[in-house]
């Protein structure tokens, strides 16, 4: 059984201290350690990141609910201030994330005074397949959804993807070189906080955004996400897409928010389209000036707007929680 800790056992990187004041708390999986933030009290927004970011991703939103909300903000493992276990101690899938998100929010719900329905579940890349998944094992637990540059389905391009993502893909998966720059040039977080954005990061973020990666054996798990993408019948992650996308008919009845950066190079608009078909009634906002990292060039707005669905509770189901002990 995994137990919260209330003070960090690790110092927060000095580069985010000053814009990342929060809490560090950790979750004991066994043999490693999950670094996630806890902040304020209310129904419980899960807020999950992706590829190659963390938890200071959502510092914004953290910052603008967390006196109405319950603010649940885990780093992946091998991500963020989560532990680097070694690929022999710890399988790098999708599969994994989603079991580690279980553990988490089951311990929250049986001993962190978390209330076991009345979750918001706010997704951004891999915080979508990752979210969903879990969503597809715990139906009952999720109220709403807030949807931001990420998928949850098989590409609707098919097995062909778009050339940004495809030909990265390819390299990552058949050229030492590609595995060269991205573990030991991090190049895969350097240029997502370079080109993430359509409005240039100040040095002070886009030192945050890189501060947990600054050694090679920090940028593992970046590379496996990578290599971890589900394009195929054939790959490791499929089945746990496949539940993804079921949770998508399961909470069909939800409320959800969609925010879209449009210039996002990857998450194009055949991925909007299909969250739209999935989810005809949803609210959408798409912000024509902003690329993948949404909270970065778009985060007035974006709190804005998901306090204010937060705040409609005309459609909420119940499960406000208890105040945490």
């Amino acid at each position: 059984m995994g137990r919260r800790v209330e003070e960090s056992g690790e110092p927060t990187p000095s580069a985010t201290s000053a814009d990342y004041p929060f809490t560090s708390r950790w979750f004991d999986h066994g043999a490693y350690r999950q670094h996630y933030l806890d902040e304020g009290d209310g129904s419980p927004v899960l807020m999950l990141h992706g590829n190659p970011s963390w938890s200071y991703y959502w510092r914004h939103l953290v910052a603008g609910l967390r006196d109405s909300h319950r603010c649940v903000v885990p780093d992946h493992i091998g991500m963020g201030l989560s532990a680097r276990p070694a690929e022999r101690d710890y399988r790098y899938t999708l599969a994994s994330r989603v079991d580690d998100l279980e553990a988490l929010t089951s311990h929250l719900v049986a001993h962190g005074g978390a209330p076991s329905s009345g979750w918001t579940l706010v997704m951004h890349d891999w915080g979508g397949p990752i979210g969903m998944a879990w969503a597809a094992r715990h139906p009952d637990l999720v109220a709403r959804l807030v949807v931001l540059n990420t998928a949850a389905f098989p590409s609707p391009f098919g097995p062909r993807l778009p050339l940004t993502l495809r030909l990265p893909l390819w390299a990552v998966r058949r050229t030492r070189l590609a595995r060269h720059l991205v573990l030991r040039r991090n190049a895969m977080a350097r240029g997502a906080a370079r080109y993430g954005v359509t409005h240039r990061m100040a040095p002070q973020v886009r030192a945050g955004y890189l501060a947990p990666y600054g050694t090679p054996e920090d940028r593992l798990a970046i590379l496996r996400f990578i290599q971890d993408i589900p394009v195929s019948p054939a790959d490791r992650a499929w089945d746990e897409l496949l539940a993804a996308d079921r949770a998508t008919a399961l909470l069909a009845d939800r409320p959800v928010l969609i925010g879209w950066g449009a210039r996002d190079p990857v998450f194009r608009r055949a991925f909007l389209d299909e969250w739209r078909r999935r989810f005809p009634d949803a609210d959408c906002r798409i912000h024509s000036r902003s690329g993948h990292y949404i909270m970065e060039d778009q985060r007035d707005a974006m709190v804005a707007e998901i306090r204010a669905f937060l705040a409609d509770d005309s459609r909420m189901r119940d499960g406000a929680g208890e105040r945490r002990p």
